[in-house]
């Protein structure tokens, strides 16, 4: 396998196949595919590296858990993009191999229809490039073995299919109510449940979710709560200027968290239309 030197920029490259994911696709010094990461957060539909990068680490403790080495797959890299005191400046990046990549779809937010698109793609490559072995002996257990790897890939393209229909529906329903970071702040939160919580404000908006059964806010240990919900996905804890100049700690939700409300105050729901 070969190891990208970070420091060394690739030469520009792309396969000029019609996906996306084809287009951005690069090749190292030794004819090698590799994907930037950064190219592929765009493509995911992660507006924020940080959170792709999160996105990155657990798809190499997925390959190192399975016992193959994650340097063979993601390589540290840096990136140079516009903006900085001279006009660009240099940011964190990987080169990610074709089954580095594909384990990053894996480990990216199955909601999202960009996410299903990308697993499908290197799903279906990773396959192809399994399947681009010499020519087949003339025996029927080698005609065999070809029949299951081709019956493996159909599986795979068909499950990766089905997936991307069933994220495709759910992906998007809160984003009217989304900010800028993909969060749904308490306030657009209460407004975007008015048909389950009666119109309630803010305020007592807050004060349902700190009941038994929701438990999502507490009065006595604030960050208990909090850290759960942080760690299921369904919550973000930030800090956010006030009006008044100061720092304030705000909690806000994911989509997935207005999910998981929903389904705690009773039932099958679509958002009303943001006002």
């Amino acid at each position: 396998m070969n190891h990208l030197n970070p420091n060394v920029p690739l030469p520009p490259f792309n396969s000029g196949g019609s996906s996306p994911f084809d287009k951005i696709m690069l090749l190292d010094h030794n004819g090698e595919e590799r994907w930037s990461a950064r190219d592929l957060q765009q493509l995911m539909g992660y507006d924020r590296w940080e959170f792709f990068d999160k996105v990155v680490q657990r798809a190499t403790e997925t390959v190192n858990a399975s016992g193959l080495d994650a340097l063979d797959h993601f390589r540290g890299a840096t990136k140079v993009i516009k903006g900085g005191r001279w006009g660009s400046q240099q940011v964190k990046d990987y080169r990610l191999t074709r089954f580095g990549a594909y384990h990053a779809a894996l480990a990216g937010d199955g909601r999202k229809p960009e996410v299903a698109a990308a697993k499908t793609y290197f799903a279906v490559k990773t396959r192809e490039a399994e399947l681009a072995v010499p020519a087949v002996p003339d025996s029927p257990e080698a005609h065999l073995a070809l029949a299951q790897n081709y019956l493996a890939a159909a599986t795979e393209l068909v499950a990766a299919k089905k997936e991307l229909a069933i994220a495709a529906p759910k992906a998007g329903k809160w984003d009217r109510f989304c900010n800028s970071d993909g969060l749904i702040d308490m306030n657009t939160a209460a407004h975007a449940l008015t048909d389950l919580t009666g119109g309630l404000g803010r305020t007592k908006f807050m004060e349902m979710l700190r009941r038994d059964d929701i438990r999502f806010l507490q009065k006595q240990n604030q960050r208990l709560p909090y850290q759960g919900h942080e760690g299921a996905g369904r919550a973000v804890v930030k800090f956010v200027e006030a009006p008044n100049g100061q720092w304030v700690e705000q909690t806000f939700f994911t989509p997935r968290g207005l999910d998981w409300l929903v389904d705690r105050l009773g039932g099958n729901y679509l958002p009303l239309p943001a006002a």
